[in-house]
């Protein structure tokens, strides 16, 4: 049986490391091995509440879900949470600890790497076989004095690396060749091969390239992955976000007429796999918009979570977004808020202690809901059940914001509010559950008078997340050479690669 440990490090952000890694946990779980999936440091907005009471990145849950474990806060130590250009929110082993900005955060890498080294110590202790991801991209040399998940994590830790490069993007045997370049010599040993993601067409047309690539830097391909279009849940960020793009490949519609659903991409949107459920079903087409014209030719209005709450309400109406939400509501058509979302459609938004904004600062909401909300300094993280619509449902929350007064029905028993066309609840993943899903989307669709509209009764959202990470074990079995990925696993590089020379590569201890 396999053991051992790799790193997937990608030539881009958005590279497909996140997909790698799922695919090759799914491939070694379905095998027997028993194996965790493992990001030293993650830069992202879309994270989870995990049964041991802390905050990851959603990436390491739906790779924890492929692995067949539970997600612990082991799975990843360090995640940085932009809330502004320069500025972002430090979660240690699932806990807030402050904001720092690019500059500031290199001092406190020192003392995080500890961090890491233990859970990483732990995660090992305990499974056969830990597949690391990397941040980014580790020919980032300028950040590699401090860097904690990339090629000095590799180092620290002696894990043979490999490095996806996305084809989709073009340019990609530049890329693997001249990430490879530009690291220093001991960081080249640890690179043990490449894979190319997100090929289209016959892949016969790379080998020339993928044989003169070897030439030049004596490592192999391990296999190229084609493009998949059935995969798109679990976005690791927002990069994955893109506006007006429909949202999944929606299956048709059950009854007569679509359920057309805008979701308002906000600057710090995050938690944005909220819509991903919705997104699911036959004949609901979902899609993120940013322009006030793609509201008034929608049915239903969500608003999702956000990282920042007054800074992006205030591009909410700077944009006119907010004009065509309130227009929407007063149509009497259906609006849905989300955490952040939820908070800016009631009646103001404190933060007295500056959670996210300036000390002191309370502004204006959209007022379509009977609410007040002021931020504590300490994030509120819970993993809820209650019953609702008849149907018990399970959730997460992670917010700031608390609710200090509502005049409205709860949409969850005491929790959210249910004023006719307009919804909302702190709740993170209230429509994964069938039940209530079903429940929602039909009235939804009737108060938006898409009577035609007909929920379907066999959407599993598990099943849908259970096929996809399926779907990446397949494509991993069968277009990579597992051979060589056991033996890099369980036995590192191989010694006396050949050192590319660029003259660009820095020599960090």
């Amino acid at each position: 049986m396999v053991q051992g440990a790799v790193l997937v490090a990608g030539t881009t952000s958005d590279a497909g490391k996140s997909a790698v890694v799922a695919g090759i946990c799914r491939w070694l779980h379905r095998r027997g091995v028993s194996v965790a999936p493992f990001k030293a440091q993650n830069m992202s907005n879309n994270s989870v509440v995990t049964p041991d009471g802390g905050e990851i990145g959603r990436a390491q849950a739906m790779q924890a879900f492929a692995s067949g474990i539970t997600p612990s806060v082991d799975l990843n130590p360090v995640l940085l949470k932009p809330g502004g250009d320069r500025t972002s929110q430090v979660v240690v082993r699932g806990r807030a600890d402050g904001q720092v900005s690019a500059l500031s955060y290199r001092h406190r890498t020192a003392a995080l790497s500890d961090v890491v080294a233990d859970s990483l110590a732990r995660l090992r202790a305990r499974h056969d076989v830990v597949v690391c991801e990397g941040a980014g991209s580790p020919a980032e040399i300028n950040l590699r004095a401090t860097d904690l998940a990339n090629m000095g994590f590799a180092r620290r830790n002696d894990l043979p690396v490999l490095v996806v490069g996305d084809i989709d993007r073009g340019g990609v045997l530049a890329h693997l060749f001249g990430t490879l370049a530009v690291l220093d010599p001991a960081d080249q040993a640890l690179i043990a091969g490449f894979v190319i993601n997100k090929f289209r067409g016959d892949p016969r047309l790379l080998d020339p390239g993928l044989d003169r690539l070897r030439e030049l830097t004596g490592r192999p391909t391990l296999g190229v992955l084609p493009f998949a279009e059935g995969l798109w849940l679990d976005a690791e960020d927002s990069l994955s976000a893109v506006a007006d793009g429909v949202l999944g490949r929606p299956a048709p519609p059950r009854g007569g007429q679509w359920l057309r659903v805008a979701v308002v991409r906000f600057p710090r949107i995050s938690n944005a796999t909220d819509a991903e459920a919705l997104a699911c079903e036959p004949g609901v087409a979902v899609r993120y918009v940013t322009e006030p014209s793609r509201i008034a030719d929608t049915d239903v209005v969500v608003l999702p979570g956000t990282k920042a709450t007054v800074s992006d309400l205030a591009w909410l109406r700077a944009s006119g977004m907010a004009d065509a939400v309130c227009a929407h509501a007063a149509a009497g058509r259906p609006v849905l808020g989300i955490c952040g979302g939820y908070q800016m459609l009631g009646h103001t938004v404190s933060d007295p202690d500056g959670a996210e904004a300036a000390p002191g600062t309370t502004v204006d909401g959209l007022g379509l809901l009977d609410l007040e909300i002021a931020f504590d300094p300490v994030k509120h993280l819970a993993t809820p059940t209650a019953t609702a619509w008849g149907e018990t449902v399970t959730g997460y929350e992670i917010h700031h914001g608390r609710v200090v007064r509502s005049g409205d029905p709860g949409l969850i028993g005491d929790e959210g509010s249910d004023r006719g066309n307009v919804l909302g609840t702190h709740w993170h993943g209230l429509a994964e559950n069938d039940g209530f899903r079903r429940l929602l989307l039909t009235r939804l669709a009737d108060e938006a008078g898409r009577t035609g509209f007909v929920v379907a009764q066999d959407t599993s959202f598990a099943a849908e997340r259970t096929r996809q990470v399926d779907l990446l074990a397949d494509l991993v079995e069968h277009h990579l050479d597992t051979s060589s990925l056991e033996h890099v696993i369980g036995h590192g590089a191989p010694p006396d690669l050949p050192v590319l020379t660029s003259g660009l590569a820095a020599s960090p201890a």
